[in-house]
């Protein structure tokens, strides 16, 4: 009989040891890195050259700003995220995700901004983080909040768009991971799913991380990358968002843990470092894109190193 891809398979079911498809390994190419706009909200940056930004330094999409205070507000949805959603076609990379306050179906503003998404071709949009209800039990607040999510799942497969809720650190709902897989595990992960950010998990669980993740793995639906550092200043200990690399994030272990776990999902690459010291803001803008277009490409190239070695 010829050894070929369903004998393979076959003789692994047969041996008890059949690996889920996702969990081959991907060549770095196959993975899709899109940029936070959120760095790159500045005055004398608009929509087209940002995208061409993100183009120059090798990014294959951006991660768009939909809320309050954002690249695109959402009571100007409707006038301003076809500009921005062209602005990214016409620099040859993709508007696949964006990045909202949406926390409940129920609030007007929700459908508008989704649906709107939706017609531009967005798939993915990260929500608004929850809040535990002050003076009840933490998992009545988890209970209410899980219900939220199936709601918007719902509204979500009306759309055909997806939400994801990303780990935070912090006191809010998942932070600590364990809470959003309670919140969760009932959504439909067809609609409803997670942001995965490493950075925020390691600050909660420098060593635990890996259990929080493989836990939620089957929720994830999209990741963040981005790096920090414990620093002391006056005294006391902060955090510092660093360039990567340059941080405590381990992400050789992260990216075997997610090798391991078969994990595949659109990257959201962010920089909330520093982009432009003082001297810098009063240069020309053709001078401080060049400038920012480098601290991006340095984080690209280093992201596209570490998924090649996967």
């Amino acid at each position: 009989m010829p050894y070929n891809r369903r004998t393979f398979l076959q003789t692994l079911a047969m041996a008890g040891a059949a690996i889920p498809l996702r969990s081959f390994a991907f060549a770095a190419n196959d993975w899709e890195i899109h940029g936070f706009s959120k760095p790159f909200q500045f005055k004398w940056m608009d929509f087209g050259m940002l995208c061409q930004t993100f183009a120059a330094a090798g990014l294959q999409g951006v991660d768009y700003t939909v809320r309050p205070e954002g690249h695109v507000t959402p009571e100007r949805v409707a006038e301003d995220l076809p500009k921005a959603v062209a602005a990214a076609k016409n620099a040859g990379i993709s508007a696949k995700l964006m990045t909202t306050a949406i926390q409940d179906a129920s609030d007007p503003a929700t459908e508008a901004v989704l649906r709107a998404a939706a017609k531009e071709g967005i798939q993915y949009y990260r929500m608004g983080w929850y809040d535990y209800e002050k003076g009840k039990p933490l998992q009545e607040s988890i209970r209410k909040r899980a219900g939220q999510l199936k709601a918007l799942g719902e509204l979500n497969k009306k759309l055909n768009i997806k939400a994801a809720y990303q780990n935070h650190s912090g006191l809010r709902m998942g932070a600590a991971v364990w809470d959003l897989y309670e919140m969760i595990k009932d959504a439909d992960p067809a609609w409803t799913g997670v942001q995965y950010d490493i950075r925020h998990a390691t600050v909660e669980g420098a060593a635990s991380w890996p259990l929080g993740l493989q836990l939620i793995s089957p929720h994830i639906n999209t990741i963040v990358i981005k790096d920090v550092r414990w620093k002391l200043e006056k005294g006391k200990y902060v955090l510092e968002n660093v360039p990567l690399g340059e941080g405590m994030v381990d992400f050789k272990a992260y990216f075997k843990k997610i090798k391991e776990l078969g994990l595949k999902a659109p990257i959201s690459l962010h920089l909330e470092y520093p982009l432009l010291n003082q001297q810098e803001t009063l240069l020309p803008d053709p001078q401080k894109q060049q400038i920012v277009q480098a601290k991006l490409k340095k984080d690209v190239d280093t992201l596209k190193g570490w998924l090649a070695a996967m």
